[in-house]
């Protein structure tokens, strides 16, 4: 579910609402680059509570497309690449935009009514990425038949792990993260209403390059040698997983 093994070009076949955010939220960072552009995107979408108290509503969806230094575009979007297209497949494109979309302008509403200082700005998607993990755990709990015990484990670590260097690290909307959890947990059950788990096999009967052959005569030969994964190679990944998430907090973190 979280190990990429697709092409690139695949990638964007298989999920192109994710590939479109990444690419959406990565390209208006670099505008960021041009001085007479970025300037005025970053103006006019941060979300600055004395602004959207004055009418300027537009700043509780704008802000997760924005975001400040490298670190904090490459780990959002290195996020999404590992954690969002499971759950594209499974919810559907217009379900998973509403889950995406409805936990950021939840997380930054919330942020709005909490946050006291009129001059307090924020800018980034993880309130949308904590929603994310919100409706994972939400099948953990209650959807058990929608994700396998280990990428339940995956799910959990990593979420606990988020949330408590949520309340330990400098400069970040405590606010943002947290609400934006408990609205992707909240939307669990209308949302993963008829979803189905997860399959890699759907995403191959979606492609065939112009280098294969329409039929397999050895196609059964490797079903039953795909009955027989090597026991140690998700175990491997699993480490590597983990290994690459701690680095990239570690790198938001310095």
């Amino acid at each position: 579910m979280f190990f990429r093994t697709e092409r690139f070009r695949d990638f964007l076949q298989f999920y192109p609402v994710v590939s479109v955010i990444i690419a959406l939220q990565i390209l208006i960072w670099l505008l960021g680059f041009v001085p007479s552009i970025g300037n005025s995107i970053y103006i006019m979408g941060a979300g600055v509570n004395g602004l959207i108290s004055q009418g300027e509503y537009w700043r509780l969806v704008t802000p997760i497309f924005l975001h400040g230094g490298f670190t904090h575009v490459l780990f959002n979007s290195f996020s999404l690449v590992l954690f969002a297209p499971a759950l594209e497949q499974m919810l559907g494109k217009w379900k998973f935009i509403s889950l995406y979309l409805m936990s950021g302008i939840a997380a930054n509403i919330l942020t709005y009514i909490v946050e006291p200082n009129p001059y307090y700005i924020h800018v980034g998607a993880s309130g949308a990425i904590y929603g994310l993990f919100g409706i994972y755990i939400f099948m953990v709990f209650f959807e058990k038949k929608l994700i396998d015990s280990q990428d339940a484990r995956v799910v959990l670590i990593i979420t606990i792990i988020g949330l408590i260097l949520t309340f330990i690290r400098p400069n970040i909307n405590i606010a943002g993260h947290v609400f934006g959890f408990i609205a992707g947990f909240a939307l669990g059950p209308i949302l993963l209403n008829n979803a189905q788990a997860f399959s890699p096999w759907k995403n191959k009967r979606r492609v065939k390059h112009d280098d294969e052959i329409g039929f397999d005569p050895n196609r059964w030969n490797k079903k039953r040698f795909r009955s027989k994964p090597n026991p140690y190679v998700k175990k491997i990944l699993f480490g590597v997983l983990i290994a690459l998430v701690i680095l990239g907090v570690i790198s938001r973190l310095f």
